[in-house]
């Protein structure tokens, strides 16, 4: 007699078929996208070198403390087309681009072959791949030791949220789709796979995933009325100058872009708050099956209140710290009310702050009333509540 697979299999095997079939969409969805590389001649080339022998040095420190000058050094290449070979190539270094050469560094080298056959090589910068991908796998290994198999899970979300968001969200808005709708697919997609790898098919996870859903539509929306009326576009962003020329090579609607990023950033905050609050009603709502609709939306409430003031304040913090450079010039500068608050840079932070903020803030009433009214009205068809009872 063959073995009935539990709830918990059959929603593995679906979500395991569900992602082979999306990985292969996206593979050949992408094959299909011609992109235009910033430097178009394929004899040009970023590869890996070792700086062999530094042949001359002028780097010092200018009237400002930042080191900056120009090297002569001596390279081996380690990877690519000109494998095994060794050039001379310039270094040209500063605080903020270039490397500072010593025999035996590892850096990233841009090589070229001149009319005459020579190969022609500079510093690009150091190798920071490695230690980068330590990073990143130390990260992991860290999740994973101590979330247990909830750690696994979110670390598959996690991978899941990149790839959409490489693959799916950025190549949707170079062929032209609205930047508004890719972000709001790409944001119901990675909802739906990672509340199901981390609470499995329940009504706990569709309530997540419904309040989440409402919740960042809300931040995007209110950022698209109050930009209108602010006259703030994907226009005025700092990088309108390449992305303008990216889009002469694509579709690229430019415009729409910072009102779909503020979609993608306020995702993992609205997530947090869905699930924590969906959860809570769950465990009210087992131990305590009287408890009527209200009740339960009142206890969701009084739950998601706490999470309502961290949650912002981490979107707000985040914000406030990718744009402290430009909080200092204001500082530094005494600069008017009038002045930085009619500017477009802290415009544009405050409405995404705020905006992300806000659809955090309200997915805590959209879970807690979706949560209460289906709990309550599937009683009857939930057997491991009743199990739990």
């Amino acid at each position: 007699m063959k073995a009935k697979l539990t709830p918990h299999q059959r929603t593995a095997m679906g979500l395991s078929l569900f992602l082979v079939v999306f990985i292969g969409a996206l593979i050949v969805f992408n094959a299909q996208i011609e992109r235009v590389p910033l430097r178009p001649n394929g004899s040009t080339q970023f590869a890996k070198a070792t700086v062999v022998k530094v042949i001359s040095s002028n780097i010092g420190e200018d009237e400002n403390g930042e080191m900056q000058g120009n090297q002569v050094v001596q390279l081996k290449i380690t990877s690519g087309l000109h494998k095994g070979q060794v050039c001379e190539a310039q270094s040209p270094h500063a605080n903020h681009a270039g490397a500072y050469c010593v025999p035996g560094l590892k850096v990233i080298a841009l090589v070229n072959l001149s009319a005459g056959g020579t190969l022609v090589a500079s510093v690009y910068n150091y190798d920071r791949g490695l230690v980068l991908w330590v990073l990143i796998g130390l990260f992991f290994l860290i999740l994973c030791a101590i979330g247990g198999r909830k750690g696994v899970t979110s670390s598959a979300a996690l991978i899941f949220t990149f790839v959409c968001i490489m693959f799916l969200y950025i190549p949707m808005m170079y062929i032209g789709i609205s930047p508004f709708f890719a972000a709001s697919l790409t944001a119901v997609l990675v909802t739906f796979v990672s509340m199901l790898l981390i609470g499995g098919w329940s009504v706990k996870s569709l309530c997540s995933i419904l309040g989440t859903a409402a919740g960042i539509l809300t931040a995007g929306l209110t950022a698209q009325i109050f930009g209108y009326f602010g006259h703030i576009s994907g226009l005025n962003v700092e990088e309108i100058e390449t992305l303008a020329y990216i889009s002469q090579n694509s579709r690229l609607d430019v415009s729409g872009i910072l009102y779909s990023g503020i979609l993608i950033s306020s995702l993992g905050a609205v997530i947090d708050v869905s699930m924590s609050v969906a959860s809570t009603i769950e465990e009210i709502h087992a131990t305590n099956p009287s408890f009527t609709a209200k009740q339960l939306f009142q206890s969701g409430i009084r739950v998601g209140k706490d999470m309502m003031g961290t949650m912002s304040t981490t979107l707000i913090l985040a914000y406030a710290g990718s744009s402290i450079n430009t909080l200092i010039v204001l500082y530094s500068y005494s600069m008017s009310y009038l002045q930085y608050m009619n500017g477009y840079e802290i415009g544009i932070e405050i409405l995404s702050g705020i905006s992300g903020s806000i659809g955090v803030i309200l997915a805590v009433p959209f879970v807690s009333a979706i949560s209460s009214l289906w709990m309550t009205r599937s009683e009857i068809k939930r057997p491991d509540l009743q199990r739990r009872r």
